[in-house]
C-alpha cells in the first residue's frame, strides 16, 4: 500500500535534467525548524484537536506530542504536507549579536559546522520562525525565565511585524528586554533539499519542549490546520498514506518514537549526528534512482522513457 511520501510530478523531469546537466544545481538557502515537543495527555477518544479524520483513530502510546501544521494546497513548495514551525534565515538575524542565554556562539558554531555568525542567524531562525508560525517564543527576561502568554494584541502586532520583515527579531528582543533561550533547543539534524529542486534549503532540524504558560496556535499564512501528535501516531498515519510528509519530517519523527519525554528527548540532542543529508540521483540499469543516503524506505526508481515512479 502506497505511504504519505510527498513526490511532486515534476520531480522525474527534472531528475533527468539534472543527469544530462542541463541544470545547474541552485545554492541551498540556510533554513531551521523546530520539533517542538509537550508531555500533554491525547483528548479523549485517542483523536487529535483538529488533524480531522486521517488520524483521529491513531493509536496514542505515550511519550511526547509533537506540534505539526500542514501547508496549504495553493503552496508552490510541498502543498499539503505536515511539517514543523520553521522557515529560511533572515538577512538581519546575523547582523549584529543579539541578547543571548544558554550555549555560546562558538559552542553552538561547532554544533552546527558552522562559524559563529551563522550558528547566530540559524538559532534565531529556529526561535523566530517558531514565533511566527505558533506563537511560542523561546525566550525571557532573564538567562532563568521564560515569557509566559503571547496571545496578546501586543504580542500578536510584533509578531506581524516580524513575518512582514517590518521589525527585525534582535529588535524585537531588544525592545521588550528579552534574552534569546538558546539552552532551550537542541539540534537534531540536518537534511539539504536535493540538488534538483529550484527551491533548496540546507535546513538545521531543533527539539524544544513548550514552555510553560505558552500555547500554540496556527499563526502561519502557509498553513491551514495544526496538531499535536505523537510521533509514532504520526508515522503510523504515514505509513498508512493518510499524512503526506517530506522524508525529513518523516525520518525525524521515526527518531523520536523511542523517547517517553520531551526532557528525555532533549537531554540526547547533543549526541545526534549532524552529518547533512542529501538526496543523490544516479543512472542504475537503465532507471534513474533518486536515494537518500542511510534512508532506503525513501529511494525511489523513475523510468527515464516513460517517468513512472516506483
Amino acid at each position: 500500500m502506497p505511504n504519505g511520501q510527498w513526490y511532486p510530478p515534476e520531480w522525474p523531469e527534472q531528475i533527468r535534467a539534472l543527469a544530462a546537466g542541463e541544470i545547474t544545481a541552485v545554492t541551498p538557502r540556510r533554513a531551521a525548524t523546530v520539533m517542538l515537543l509537550r508531555d500533554a495527555p491525547a483528548p479523549a477518544g485517542g483523536a487529535v484537536a483538529g488533524a480531522g479524520s486521517a488520524v483521529a483513530g491513531a493509536a496514542e502510546t505515550g511519550g511526547p506530542e509533537v506540534h505539526m501544521l500542514r501547508r496549504q494546497a495553493s503552496m508552490a513548495f510541498a502543498a499539503g504536507a505536515y511539517v514543523y514551525p520553521g522557515g529560511g534565515v533572515d538577512p538581519r538575524d546575523d547582523d549584529r549579536p543579539v541578547a543571548w542565554a544558554g550555549p555560546g556562539r562558538d559552542v553552538w558554531a561547532r554544533r552546527l559546522g558552522v562559524d559563529a555568525a551563522s550558528a547566530q542567524a540559524i538559532v534565531c531562525a529556529a526561535v523566530r520562525e517558531t514565533f511566527e508560525e505558533a506563537g511560542v517564543l523561546l525566550a525571557g527576561e532573564t538567562a532563568e525565565t521564560v515569557v509566559g502568554d503571547t496571545t496578546g494584541d501586543d504580542w500578536e502586532a510584533d509578531r506581524a511585524a516580524l513575518v512582514r520583515h517590518e521589525l527585525s527579531f534582535a529588535d524585537l528582543l531588544d525592545r521588550r528586554g528579552l534574552v534569546l533561550r538558546g539552552d532551550l533547543l537542541g539540534a537534531w539534524a540536518r537534511w539539504i533539499t536535493p540538488e534538483f529542486e529550484p527551491r533548496r534549503y540546507d535546513t538545521w532540524f531543533f527539539v524544544a519542549a513548550l514552555p510553560t504558560g505558552q500555547r500554540t496556535r496556527n499563526a502561519s499564512t502557509e498553513a491551514d490546520r495544526t496538531v499535536w501528535i505523537t510521533p509514532r501516531a504520526a508515522t503510523e498515519a504515514y505509513d498508512r498514506g493518510d499524512l503526506l510528509m517530506m522524508p525529513p519530517t518523516v525520518s525525524t519523527l521515526r527518531s523520536l518514537t523511542p523517547y517517553g519525554s520531551a526532557a528525555e528527548a532533549l537531554a540526547t540532542a547533543t549526541d545526534r549526528d549532524l552529518t547533512p543529508v542529501l538526496a543523490t540521483a544516479r543512472l542504475v540499469d537503465g532507471e534513474l534512482v533518486l536515494s537518500w543516503p542511510g534512508h532506503d524506505e525513501f529511494t525511489k526508481r523513475v523510468d527515464p522513457a516513460e517517468g513512472g515512479v516506483r
